[in-house]
């Protein structure tokens, strides 16, 4: 399946869509483009805040900063991998099954199910700015993520 169909369907149901991913066996690979689309996405997001705050201080491009934020994501990778393991102990410490695999594949297809919101939160925090909007849209990006995850998750390690 495409990866925009399993962005729609991990709202609804989440756990359909990795146990569909975890079916297709164990790849390294796959799991990484996930988080790979996530990072993308996650950059793209913050183009029009870059944008903004380049112009808001008088500088003629917002590509010293575009770079910056690239390098930024790129050094978040280390951290995806840790917030996986981290969930794997938790999850085998109460019970859970599954594997280290599976736990990597619920973040990264979790991170990968919120990314259209994280464009919408970038779009918000360059046209609108701070205040009651933007928080709205970091709470739903957050409370999403946490449902799909912690859905995932638990589908992982059954």
């Amino acid at each position: 399946m495409a990866v925009t169909s399993d962005i729609i369907e991990s709202w609804w149901q989440p756990r359909a869509v990795l146990r569909r991913h975890l079916g297709r066996g164990q790849s390294e690979a796959f799991a990484f483009s996930l988080l790979f689309v996530f990072l993308l996405m996650a950059f793209v997001a913050q183009w029009p805040v870059a944008a903004r705050e380049a112009f808001a201080a008088g500088e003629p491009s917002a590509l010293p900063r575009m770079l910056a934020l690239g390098f930024a994501v790129l050094a978040t990778i280390p951290i995806w991998y840790g917030l996986a393991a981290a969930s794997r102990l938790l999850a085998r410490a109460m019970g859970g099954k599954g594997a280290w695999y599976g736990a990597r594949m619920a973040l990264f297809a979790a991170l990968v199910a919120i990314s259209p919101l994280m464009l919408l939160q970038g779009l918000v925090a360059a046209m609108v700015g701070p205040g009651a909007g933007l928080v709205a849209i970091r709470v739903a990006v957050g409370l999403g993520f946490l449902y799909i995850w912690t859905s995932m998750l638990i589908e992982a390690e059954r």
